[in-house]
């Protein structure tokens, strides 16, 4: 296993990352936050995959060990968090609801990371009161730790449009229907029908980064019509398919 890159102070910057670039697993000290002003930003450790567009942020807590990947042109904004701050009081990454507020503090506070001045201060503080009121979104893809879940999983990744029930993948790989819901709760936390609509949603999110049509997107990962994409996009991101490829 390669070594993991430790860096105490979690930097507060803005980068660039073209589509795909990622940054190696490393972990800090003090806490992050990780935003993207443009594209999908993919957060992973051992535990999953949290992914977030602009209308979300990704809460990355001290010690955590992870690495970042980029969906789309992706302007990562990094804003670190002294270990004895954490508004939200968590020990597990999280993705939280991002407002048009909190979006320009976000891009402020990590503009000049370097300046130092009252006004910063001020700022700072105010985006640290909109963290705490900002609430969680379950936008997560654990991942399985049994090889039988972990076959039904991989399947899924590699063609998120598989519409096979539970049953079908049990027959396929060798366990039964009620064994891998009783997985899928245990070990993921979350229905079958739930770990799926969380993949098709970063698949989705991949696709609109790189430029598909959203009736393009909506078949591809598995929705019976565009509409209902569109009504689960929007109710997990806050905007449409198309809104969100217009930012990209």
């Amino acid at each position: 296993m390669p070594e993991i890159r430790h860096t105490p102070q979690a930097p507060t910057r803005a980068r660039v990352l073209a589509a795909g670039e990622s940054i190696d697993a490393h972990r800090h000290d003090d806490h992050q936050i990780v935003y993207a002003g443009s594209g999908v930003v993919a957060v992973t450790t051992d535990a999953g995959t949290w992914f977030a567009p602009g209308t979300r942020a990704i809460w990355i807590p001290a010690g955590c060990v992870h690495a970042h990947r980029a969906h789309g042109h992706l302007d990562l904004r990094l804003l670190g968090l002294p270990a004895d701050t954490n508004p939200l009081g968590l020990d597990a990454p999280t993705v939280h609801a991002v407002s048009p507020l909190l979006r320009e503090l976000l891009l402020a506070c990590t503009r000049d990371p370097g300046e130092r001045s009252a006004e910063r201060d001020r700022l700072r503080a105010v985006l640290l009161d909109q963290v705490r009121a900002s609430p969680q979104r379950p936008v997560h893809l654990p991942t399985p730790a049994d090889p039988r879940l972990a076959a039904v999983c991989d399947a899924l990744r590699e063609d998120p449009a598989d519409s096979r029930t539970l049953a079908s993948f049990g027959a396929a790989t060798g366990a039964g229907e009620r064994t891998l819901s009783r997985l899928f709760r245990t070990e993921l936390g979350m229905s079958f029908p739930q770990w799926r609509t969380q993949l098709r949603l970063y698949h989705a999110l991949r696709m609109l980064s790189e430029g598909m049509p959203v009736t393009t997107v909506a078949h591809r990962c598995g929705w019976s019509s565009t509409s209902a994409f569109i009504d689960v996009f929007r109710r997990a991101f806050g905007h449409t398919p198309g809104t969100h490829h217009r930012g990209t």
